[in-house]
């Protein structure tokens, strides 16, 4: 099925800009949310400072389609809203690196839990199982101390209360590490019951 897209022209100031909107990843037709994201990329303007008006309304819902909202190709939409300035844009960069660090640390805890899912279902041998569970629980509390250095990271991003845009970006990592931090104590009381659960195993064999 060929893409759908949607073209539109965006009048911002004194400017015009005809923008091609298509869907994302996870929807058939490209949303208010899809637009959005593009006049961001091609104005400048952050999604926080965005006001779109269409036929005299203010667009809001973003999850709506843009046929729903009787946006077609060729319509026209007035854009209001300001660049974030340079001091913001500095900041910003300084959360979206350390969002990049995050992401890399999160996908070495979704590959601690999948080693962890293994040895539970019984993929590693009974005598194999108490060294792998001990590097594990090493690997784990390093993932953790990683999380703790990059909420730290974010803390000392000193966000001044105008940089709207920042605030909620940095909103944002601060919820998202705090989740992992939980994720990492989950993991750790799974390795525990692991542990036991593999001692007991080794008593039993023993005699």
């Amino acid at each position: 099925m060929a893409e759908e897209v949607t073209t539109v022209t965006v009048k911002h100031g004194g400017a015009s800009h005809h923008i091609k909107v298509a869907a994302g990843p996870d929807h058939n037709e490209p949303t208010l949310g899809d637009m959005v994201s593009v006049i961001t990329q091609v104005t400048g303007v952050p999604p926080t400072s965005q006001k779109l008006v269409f036929k005299g309304k203010s667009l809001k819902e973003m999850d709506q389609t843009l046929s729903a909202l009787g946006i077609t190709d060729g319509c026209k939409i007035m854009l209001i809203g300001k660049k974030n300035c340079p001091e913001e844009e500095a900041e910003l960069k300084k959360l979206k690196d350390i969002e990049k660090t995050l992401e890399q640390v999160s996908k070495k805890l979704q590959e601690l839990d999948s080693e962890l899912s293994g040895i539970q279902k019984g993929f590693l041998a009974v005598d194999l199982r108490m060294e792998a569970l001990s590097k594990l629980e090493k690997r784990v509390k390093g993932a953790a101390e990683q999380f703790l250095r990059i909420l730290e990271e974010v803390d000392a991003v000193i966000v001044p209360e105008r940089f709207s845009d920042c605030r909620l970006k940095r909103k944002g990592l601060v919820k998202t590490v705090q989740e992992y931090l939980t994720k990492c104590d989950a993991l750790e009381n799974r390795l525990n019951q692991e542990v036991e659960k593999t001692k007991s195993k080794n008593l039993a064999l023993s005699k």
